[in-house]
């Protein structure tokens, strides 16, 4: 199903800048990336797919120092962002329409050997994921984008694992898909590359303003030199031509999807 209204955003916030920790125990240091210390949610159609159950909440959130904890992933706001970033520099070449299925199989059940075409398959399937690989019961989440006549979509499907220790828990379906207008879903990446680097200008900017933090290395030049060098980096990004090999790919997925597949390739 194609929503016509906007159907994807990427949130976040910031940690206040007096919250924020410096990385390093001997030596602290503020770097741009751990000054984007915060939270993010990722908003599909009406679904918040970073969202924690309101009881997660409370496992989680329960020595919050203070106010209403917030129900959302915390972790640093530049990882999400280069991940998606990394999204449209991989994911966002047209995929043929006979390499929709596997596309859309978020835990394929692969048949492991050697062999280009089996790794040219393994490396464009591992593009389409979105990295979530650094939370806990992180949900896999995929796109992929086709472009069928005059329709050109982008797809994006979520699943959430049960937490055998029964403490993170997501809200919503646990399983779910939604199709936005590729320009849509790419609207909505600059819409986030945009918030976040007006945010850092913001937060180096209080650096500058304020010098010097005691007991903690700030290179002011070299977080300035380092956000124009960002600023480049989904324009960058939008301009990159992956060049898949699609008939490796199609043979590599026979290979890997094939019954028995491994025992041959011992055999052979």
């Amino acid at each position: 199903m194609i929503h016509t209204d906007p159907a994807i955003r990427f949130r976040f916030g910031l940690t206040p800048l007096e919250k924020v920790k410096p990385w390093g125990a001997e030596r602290p240091v503020f770097h741009w990336f751990g000054l984007t210390d915060g939270w993010y949610g990722i908003d599909l159609a009406g679904h918040e797919v970073l969202r924690y159950s309101e009881r997660s909440v409370r496992e989680l959130r329960s020595d919050s120092d203070g106010g209403q904890p917030h129900p959302y992933v915390d972790y640093y706001v530049a990882r999400l962002w280069e991940d998606v970033i990394a999204l449209v520099s991989e994911a966002m070449e047209p995929l043929p329409p006979d390499l929709v299925d596997v596309a859309a199989d978020t835990s394929p059940d692969w048949t492991w050997l050697e062999a280009p075409e089996a790794e040219a398959a393994l490396s464009w399937h591992s593009a389409g994921y979105l990295d979530t690989g650094y939370l806990r019961i992180a949900p896999r989440i995929r796109c992929w984008r086709t472009v069928i006549g005059e329709g050109d979509t982008v797809t994006i499907s979520w699943e959430h694992q049960a937490d055998p220790e029964g403490v993170i828990e997501f809200v919503g379906p646990r399983t779910g898909r939604v199709t936005v207008p590729t320009g849509e879903f790419l609207a909505a990446v600059t819409e986030l590359d945009r918030a976040l680097l007006a945010a850092m200008d913001r937060r180096i900017g209080e650096l500058e303003e304020a010098g010097p933090v005691p007991g903690v290395e700030v290179d002011v030049e070299q977080l300035r030199r380092e956000h124009r060098d960002r600023t480049t980096w989904l324009q960058r990004a939008r301009d990159r031509e992956p060049g898949t090999d699609w008939d490796a790919v199609r043979v590599g997925a026979r290979m890997l999807l094939a019954p028995g597949a491994a025992e041959k390739d011992q055999a052979g």
